[in-house]
């Protein structure tokens, strides 16, 4: 079943996105050659603890950090490590809080030093796909009607949406119902209502949209080994459309 926030709720969860949209701020100021991923777990969490929050994704489902870490090939999920990062890499972070009894969640990718051309194109094209989604979000609409968009225009700049991983209803749960797709037709799944919160995530690949699950049991990689870039925002439904939640 799909909940329908208060409006008291949704102020929370908009608090807790707020917390997370400052911390990227912090975080993507450390991004750079050299640093360990494990460097920017710890101060995603070091933030979020002083915020008066807690991580929501360390421990859930057996995840060991607060923050995923995952670079090129890797769409999501990555452990953080020792592992650094190098000229050229991207960098997706993804994470969320627990705040006052709700989750938020968001997600990014960045640049490691100089990348190339079309790794900056994948990167823009990933965002823009974010927004157009977002701005499928009306009251009366389907949720196949943001899954069709993000496909189409996706699939018109030459790359690929992964299709076994997806957006979801966030709450008192960090995933409820639904699972929103990035790929579909158009006037299928659910009517989006007011009140309805939710996270988009489309998920893009240079190469094939198929995945696979890394060594450490945790991380899904392209299984071509081709790049990946990840973008996330939360959003609560208004009768104007989309409040997205996860921004300063």
């Amino acid at each position: 079943m799909i909940t329908i926030k208060t409006p008291e709720e949704i102020k929370i969860m908009a608090e807790g996105g707020k917390i997370l949209a400052k911390i990227i701020k912090e975080l993507e100021k450390r991004v750079k050659p050299g640093v360990e991923t494990q460097e920017l777990d710890r101060l995603a969490e070091s933030l979020i603890f002083k915020s008066g929050g807690e991580c929501s994704f360390k421990n859930y489902q057996s995840f060991p950090a607060c923050l995923c870490t995952s670079i090129n090939e890797e769409i999501v999920h990555a452990v953080p490590s020792a592992r650094r990062l190098k000229e050229g890499d991207i960098l997706s972070l993804d994470w969320g809080i627990f705040y006052k009894g709700f989750h938020a969640d968001m997600a990014v990718t960045l640049p490691v030093g100089k990348i190339s051309p079309e790794v900056q194109r994948l990167i823009r094209v990933t965002k823009k796909a974010l927004k157009r989604g977002i701005n499928k979000v009306k009251p009366g609409n389907t949720f196949g009607d943001i899954s069709n968009t993000i496909q189409r225009y996706v699939e018109s700049q030459g790359f690929k949406v992964v299709r076994e991983l997806c957006g979801h209803g966030i709450g008192r749960e960090l995933h409820q119902e639904p699972q929103i797709l990035n790929y579909g037709k158009r006037r299928t799944g659910s009517k989006i209502k007011e009140g309805m919160v939710f996270c988009l995530e489309p998920m893009v690949t240079v190469g094939d949209w198929r995945i696979k699950k890394g060594k450490d049991g945790q991380v899904f990689e392209t299984a071509d080994g081709s790049l990946s870039a990840h973008f996330e925002h939360m959003m609560a439904v208004t009768k104007d459309g989309a409040k997205v939640l996860t921004v300063v």
